[in-house]
């Protein structure tokens, strides 16, 4: 299968590049990066993209005009943004498009637990870090996982976690997203890390993922190649791939 990779010569999409080439069923035929011409773009079945949130857009949409199925692991991505991808594939999309908040298997998994899990518990929080060149905060995976949580304890009827707090410095907190909070710490010579600490009165669940090199997403990365390119519209999370919904 031949792939391209978008924003070829960043940490991610340089671990894509050896990647795809080390596996004898992938031939990388494009590298593309900031300032390049995307039409060696079109020689690819597959293209992934690990850019930046402001270019990301413009390459999906030149995707679904070439006819380029794509692969998704850059950050950013709101329901409003999703729902463009999806306009923009229409109502009988001829490309499949995968999107991914984190293609570490493990922390899918990890999300995936603690998602079983939040029901259970009266209280839970999210303890997101990563090295410090991250353009966004929380990151992505947190709040998916946020999200998630915070679904799985309103279908279970679960009351507002208590919180007590009156006064505080701005951020001590962390960010309330979806009624969860989270916290992000950006600290040199990590990768990324994520910590989901769920307590009830008397015991204490900890469900944590330690990503410490960069080669930890590939395995997802070429799981989701081959799903993007059999299977059309789009996808949203590494979770259906691995068959976990």
């Amino acid at each position: 299968m031949r792939v391209g990779v978008f924003g070829a010569n960043g940490r991610m999409g340089t671990e894509v590049c050896r990647a795809v080439d080390a596996d004898p069923g992938l031939e990388l035929v494009a590298r593309v990066d900031v300032g390049d011409d995307r039409e060696s773009m079109t020689a690819a079945e597959v293209a992934v993209d690990f850019t930046q949130p402001g270019a990301v857009m413009d390459n999906l949409a030149w995707c679904v005009r070439h006819g380029v199925n794509a692969v998704v692991g850059t950050t950013g991505f709101t329901a409003e943004r999703l729902a463009m991808v999806e306009t923009q594939l229409g109502s009988e999309p001829r490309i499949g498009v995968l999107i991914a908040p984190n293609f570490a298997i493990g922390a899918v998994l990890m999300m995936h637990f603690a998602v079983q899990a939040a029901p259970y518990f009266e209280s839970a929080e999210i303890i997101e870090a990563h090295h410090p060149r991250k353009l966004d905060a929380p990151s992505g995976t947190a709040a998916a996982t946020a999200h998630q949580m915070a679904e799985a304890r309103r279908q279970a009827g679960l009351a507002a976690m208590p919180d007590a707090t009156t006064q505080q410095e701005p951020g001590a907190r962390g960010a309330t997203i979806d009624g969860i909070q989270v916290h992000s710490l950006r600290l040199s010579g990590l990768v990324a890390q994520q910590e989901v600490r769920l307590t009830s009165a008397g015991e204490t669940l900890t469900i944590l993922n330690d990503a410490r090199d960069r080669t930890s997403y590939m395995p997802g990365v070429l799981a989701g190649i081959a799903w993007a390119a059999q299977h059309r519209g789009l996808t949203v999370g590494l979770e259906t791939v691995l068959g976990l919904v």
